[in-house]
């Protein structure tokens, strides 16, 4: 039986990450640093204060941590302003799961960007509780995001099915107990050993249904 639904935000229903790389491309060739050939798979998951430290640190960019995530942030909020890329019927398959199944939001965006995306979409009361990775010790892949969700949901993390389309955020969801369904994006496809972990792998959101839902409930 399945409890609850827990979706992520960036990727599954908004096509964000290409958003957040241009940002952060810029911001890091901008402020002196080198972006390095793995860092989009790395930053994918990370918590605001995690990419932070790593922009910052590992990446040479010449301001604080602090700064960096201000900064960063801005820019994001900034362009949310300006449209928000939502994925083609995200809003329909997070509308017809909400009739089923209380919903849940785990997303590593900072808590004033998902506020942006969910008002921007119309999806704010669709999500019973949503809950950044700036509010957890750890971001993903670590489990503690999609743990916390279930918690302030009241229900087993077991009995839940996650949505994601990272490679972090399958880790993370799987590592909580979550059965997890993976929507791929094309341009980030998910490490071998993370593709393992999903329980179903969908080509787009809109394959998601609650009949699909159903027979993960086994």
């Amino acid at each position: 039986m399945v409890d609850a639904v827990v979706f992520d935000l960036d990727g599954v229903i908004v096509d964000s990450e290409p958003v957040w790389e241009e940002v952060r491309r810029s911001y890091v060739a901008t402020h002196g640093g080198t972006w390095q050939p793995d860092t989009q798979r790395r930053l994918m998951g990370m918590s605001t204060g995690e990419w932070a430290h790593y922009l910052s640190g590992e990446l040479g960019v010449a301001r604080t941590a602090e700064q960096v995530a201000d900064e960063v942030v801005e820019e994001m909020t900034r362009r949310y302003r300006e449209h928000v890329p939502l994925i083609d019927d995200a809003d329909r398959v997070v509308r017809r799961l909400a009739a089923r199944w209380p919903l849940g939001l785990a997303s590593s965006s900072p808590t004033r960007l998902i506020a942006a995306a969910l008002a921007a979409t119309g999806l704010t009361d669709a999500f019973v509780t949503t809950l950044s990775t700036e509010e957890t010790e750890r971001g993903k892949p670590a489990p503690d995001v999609y743990l916390a969700v279930a918690r302030h949901l009241g229900v087993d993390p077991a009995r839940c099915v996650a949505v994601e389309d990272s490679s972090n955020g399958v880790r993370s969801a799987a590592a909580a107990g979550m059965r997890v369904v993976a929507v791929p994006h094309g341009a980030y496809p998910l490490d071998p050993d993370a593709a393992g972990l999903a329980v179903a792998t969908v080509g787009a959101i809109g394959e998601l249904t609650p009949e699909l839902v159903d027979q993960l409930a086994g």
